[in-house]
């Protein structure tokens, strides 16, 4: 079975402010080796940005500049966004502003 890369490309495009995120893998293990039922597993709460949107307009009809751009790990907040699978794959839709931080790495 092919596996899909990491840094594909996705024929998706976020209108506005929005941003596409692959949320990142749930841990499977504690910090102390016990391993964790599916049931015990927190959902993420950061992930990578796979596509964003050209930005809202200002009030003066002006594109604002997006803080994140693709391939930046950012980290949100736990009832941001909306959750959609594409191509099979789960996904986050976030508007810009529910972005709570960019890891650096």
């Amino acid at each position: 079975m092919a596996t899909k890369s990491k840094k594909m490309k996705i024929a998706f495009t976020p209108i506005e402010d929005r941003v596409l995120v692959r949320p990142a893998e749930a841990e499977t293990v504690s910090a102390s080796g016990i391993v964790l039922p599916d049931s015990a597993q927190e959902a993420p709460l950061r992930g990578e940005v796979i596509a964003v949107g050209p930005g809202r307009l200002n009030k003066d009809g002006e594109r604002m500049e997006m803080p994140v751009a693709v391939g930046d790990q950012v980290v949100y907040g736990k009832y941001s966004g909306n959750e959609i699978e594409f191509d099979g794959d789960d996904y986050k839709i976030l508007r810009a502003d529910e972005i709570l931080a960019k890891i650096q790495d």
